[in-house]
């Protein structure tokens, strides 16, 4: 299994068959305006990309995995006024969730990773749901969540969309797409209803009231080279969850 692809979509029947995957992991991104320089695509560009490198680290130290196509649509319902932009409901998340969940454990594979890049999605009662129904373990893995030190260790001012942390991930992985000099400063306008500012009152932001230029964060100090070192590490701790959870034995918590 360990010279083999890890995608599926470049997997022959014949290579799986006697050696099947106990492993999946889905990518899910969302389909929506990332600034005025970075791809429509970016969330889903990420996700594949923090998942197939991941999972060749993984596969290399003995892990059964296999990666599917991503879900190229999130929770997007604050950013309909946007060209372009696809919003999927929860109901829909659930129900494409479920159809997944339920072809794999047909197939005896009981361990799924999702691979968010996207901060509108919202998994964990979906999960809580699914495990129960299915006897499956479910592991969400944010990439954005992972080891939040480094965030501020490479990054001046990270930002949570569009700003110095993406923008450098993808100058990284797709330099092609990604137009700096397009990109304006990401500044966010505070809700005029003053109490909502603060930490633990919560509601959506209406985007493009909010962010102007439909970022959320500077990146203009952004870098391939900070974008490479944030990516390596990363995926090397996203490699270690997925080697643990392929050689898990049942009864080991939390897959029970």
């Amino acid at each position: 299994m360990s010279d083999r692809p890890v995608r599926i979509t470049e997997i022959c029947y014949h290579h799986i068959k006697d050696d099947p995957p106990n492993l999946a992991i889905l990518p899910w991104g969302a389909t929506e305006a990332h600034g005025q320089h970075l791809p429509y695509g970016t969330d889903v560009l990420q996700a594949e990309a923090f998942a197939v490198h991941s999972a060749e680290l993984a596969q290399k130290e003995g892990a059964k995995v296999v990666v599917y196509p991503p879900i190229p649509f999130g929770n997007n319902a604050q950013q309909l006024d946007q060209i372009s932009t696809i919003h999927l409901s929860t109901t829909t998340a659930f129900a494409i969730l479920k159809d997944v969940v339920h072809s794999l454990t047909a197939q005896g594979i009981d361990r799924l990773i999702i691979l968010n890049a996207h901060g509108g999605n919202e998994f964990k009662p979906l999960i809580r749901d699914l495990q129960e129904e299915f006897g499956i373990l479910i592991v969400l893995v944010n990439f954005y969540q992972i080891e939040p030190g480094l965030l501020t260790e490479i990054f001046d001012e990270p930002g949570d969309h569009a700003g110095e942390m993406e923008t450098s991930l993808l100058l990284h992985l797709f330099p092609d797409r990604v137009y700096p000099e397009l990109a304006g400063d990401g500044a966010r306008n505070p809700f005029q209803i003053r109490a909502l500012n603060q930490p633990g009152a919560w509601s959506p932001r209406p985007w493009q009231q909010s962010h102007p230029d439909f970022g959320a964060g500077n990146p203009r100090k952004a870098t391939a080279e900070k974008g490479k070192k944030y990516f390596e590490k990363i995926c090397r701790r996203i490699k270690d969850v997925i080697v643990d959870l392929s050689k898990a034995q049942k009864g080991e918590l939390p897959y029970i």
